[in-house]
């Protein structure tokens, strides 16, 4: 009975093949007539139709540049980072080996050059032999493969993926409906035109896409340099991608690459000695794996991320984010930023020597501005981007603000409590209002009443902080304190501010005007971290740097010191192009005069002072030795934020160690950093010695001159009649 079945089986289907070898003649039949002999009245009015039909198919086809990959640069031309949707570097058909184009036409069209977009004799072949052999054989030609890619191309940049249809999933009017665009395609472009187009769209594997892709990935070459192997190889993929992936399946690939040198043998396109030598090699892979994104970036992934939240923060790249994000991951940038690599690797260095062993994870950054252009030199924080085993991870960005000015994300941590790094900005409003660099201020004074008469020529009410409320609901000391005793008493302004005397800088702000204190802070670019918002200083505890600032916000406030007052916005990205070539956007420096350059000059006179024999003295004398130098020291009040920021007349640093994990606030003090233990962390300590030691590897690379003098006026003798007190 089993046997009998098997008889009526075979003859079934070897009826349903006779029936489908008279289906496909006759298809074919018609397909030749309408290419060959369209205008011909053809007898027969079944096929007649048929021709009307294929016809008035829809024949338009926009062929637009496929998705290709952004890359972001150094200033100096490093690679940061690459962003693709598919990983894809067009290249010019010059720009391949001949190996790969001969490849790709003998294993996948031998007709390419003869045909019209169709080959009807290829149709008839393989639809014969699948009908009458029980075989899968394809018929596609290049053409009809290169429409295929362009349409589903279109849909994913589109996001329409779900309206892809892939080679075995069509119809019977798809496939017509590719014939009809592939006639067309051929009418509008050249051979080569179409070949460049397919080796540049097709998909070799998920992380190559192209035929210059594909060469990077599975060689760790260019198109243009792919051996006969290699280009054998690549165009044998392109059938079954992960069938033949040589990573993977190897003995698969090798057969299918074999299968390839045959045909070229057989049609001419080799040598039987070249034939016999690639055959005889092995896979030779050397791949090179896709990095896409930050989290995969050759250097500075931070800096990396803040780019990218520029870009798609931006209305200039899309009117909304999906938009942005098309233009980011399958645009073809060229994105060259700001970021100096030499810079950035010894930042780099330093932040993971500084908190190297480190189990409690506090956290160490550093970040660089250009004065005078806002130029981001280097921006480096010792985390990683991803997690790995044993390393303090993060992907929040310690250098920059959480939010923009029109409330973006940037996916920065919010700033950390400057401390006494604020003590300039009272400092340089002091000179601004014409007084003293060395008049002096009774630093005695640790107690200013809550009806204290600060002046406030703006209308501000102060807060309600005092340091002689004695209410801890309003977080208010006692009294004041400054870091060390013996400072309890009048001293000249300058000395106050280059020793971090807190005592000092209440005395001054006691005789300015708090409008004017706010106008100076505002003037350097100085917000809360979090926000946005003004620092208020009509806050009294902001005159101590109560409130979180970003380090590199704060670097580009002591660069306007450093550039005789002008402050120039920081900026990231100085050049954008798109994959044609076109400039797009890109950020130039905005600078503008906010501080009265003698001002300025003031303030660096008395920072240089810093580390010669006030608070940052301890710090490696090394550095102000090779070169003039300012820098302030900061450490809040628990010590949990502690800061050197500093500058030459080239590079303003600001150099952070302190907790940075979010919602823990905690005091750094009896911690352990590298084997060494601290009862409480000053600035002086970690991020003096990580700042200094950074400045001296990179400070030589920029302009190193001296600071221009404050002028004579500023430096007279003052009256000695000390500040107000009651």
């Amino acid at each position: 009975m089993a046997r009998k079945n098997r008889i009526v089986s075979r003859l079934a289907a070897a009826l349903w093949r006779l029936v489908g070898f008279f289906t496909v003649s006759a298809i074919c039949g018609v397909l030749a007539a309408s290419l060959v002999v369209p205008s011909v009245a053809l007898a027969g009015v079944t096929v007649s139709r048929s021709i009307t039909f294929f016809n008035n198919l829809p024949a338009e086809l926009t062929v637009e540049t496929p998705s290709q990959s952004t890359k972001v640069l150094s200033s100096d031309g490093k690679p940061i980072a690459t962003f693709y949707a598919e990983n894809r570097v067009k290249v010019k058909l010059d720009e391949m080996s001949p190996y790969i184009k001969a490849a790709i036409v003998a294993i996948e069209d031998s007709r390419f050059y003869e045909h019209a977009g169709v080959d009807p004799q290829g149709i008839f072949r393989a639809l014969a032999n699948n009908l009458t052999r029980g075989g899968r054989q394809g018929a596609s030609t290049l053409t009809q493969q290169y429409v295929t890619n362009v349409v589903n191309e279109s849909l994913l940049s589109a996001d329409r993926g779900d309206l892809v249809i892939l080679s075995g999933q069509k119809s019977i009017g798809d496939k017509l409906r590719e014939m009809k665009l592939a006639i067309e395609l051929e009418k509008k472009y050249t051979k080569e035109q179409i070949l460049e187009g397919y080796l540049n769209i097709v998909f070799f594997n998920r992380d190559a896409y192209g035929i210059e892709a594909a060469a990077r990935h599975f060689f760790s070459t260019s198109a243009k340099d792919l051996t006969l192997p290699q280009a054998a190889l690549l165009a044998g993929l392109v059938n079954s991608p992960s069938f033949y992936d040589p990573a993977l399946h190897p003995e698969n690939s090798i057969q299918r690459r074999n299968q390839v040198l045959d045909n070229m043998l057989r049609q001419g396109k080799i040598t039987q000695a070249e034939h016999d030598a690639a055959v005889a090699t092995g896979v030779d892979l050397k791949i090179t794996a896709g990095r896409q994104g930050c989290a995969a970036a050759e250097i500075a992934p931070y800096f990396c991320d803040y780019v990218s939240h520029l870009i798609l923060n931006n209305p200039a790249y899309g009117v909304d984010l999906t938009d942005r994000e098309k233009k980011l991951f399958r645009g073809g940038l060229t994105i060259t930023t700001t970021l100096d690599s030499r810079l950035q690797a010894a930042a780099q260095a330093q932040v993971d020597a500084t908190a190297g062993a480190n189990p409690d994870k506090w956290g160490a950054s550093l970040v660089s501005i250009q004065p005078g252009t806002g130029k981001i030199l280097s921006m480096a924080q010792n985390t990683v981007f991803v997690p790995e085993p044993g390393k303090f991870d993060t992907q929040l960005n310690f250098n920059v603000d959480s939010k923009d000015a029109h409330g973006n994300d940037l996916n920065g941590a919010g700033g950390f409590q400057p401390g006494s790094t604020m003590k300039p900005f009272t400092f340089a409003e002091w000179l601004n209002e014409g007084k003293s660099i060395t008049t002096p201020v009774d630093a005695s004074r640790r107690s200013y009443p809550l009806d204290f008469p600060w002046k406030s020529s703006c209308g501000k009410v102060l807060g309600a902080y005092s340091t002689e409320q004695k209410n801890a609901g309003l977080g208010a000391a006692d009294d004041l304190r400054n870091n060390d005793e013996g400072y309890y008493r009048p001293m000249p302004v300058n000395y106050g501010l280059y020793n971090s005397i807190n005592t000092a800088t209440f005395a001054e702000a006691a005789e300015l005007d708090f409008c004017g204190i706010q106008k100076m802070v505002d003037a350097v670019g100085l917000h809360s971290g979090l926000d946005n918002a003004p620092v208020n200083m009509h806050q009294l505890g902001n005159l101590l740097g109560a409130i979180g600032v970003a380090p590199l916000h704060l670097a580009n406030a002591f660069a306007t010191f450093d550039n005789d007052g002008t402050y120039c916005a920081p900026i990231a990205i100085t050049d954008v192009t798109d994959a044609a070539g076109r400039k797009l956007p890109a950020e130039t420096s905005n600078c503008r005069n906010t501080v009265k350059p003698e001002v300025a000059r003031g303030v660096n006179s008395v920072l240089q002072d810093v580390l010669k024999r006030g608070s940052g003295i301890y710090i490696d004398p090394k550095v102000q030795s090779q070169f003039p130098v300012a820098a302030k020291t900061g450490t809040s009040n628990t010590n949990g934020a502690t800061w050197v920021v500093g500058y030459t007349s080239g590079v303003a640093t600001a150099s952070f160690f302190g907790d940075t994990l979010e919602g823990q606030n905690r005091a750094g003090q009896n911690v352990t950093i590298n084997g060494k233990f601290y009862k409480a962390i000053d600035g002086y300590m970690l991020a003096g010695p990580q700042w200094a030691n950074y400045m001296m590897q990179v400070a030589a690379l920029y302009p190193v001159a001296a600071f221009p003098p404050p002028p004579e006026s500023m430096t007279k003798p003052p009256s000695p009649t000390p500040g107000p007190s009651r």
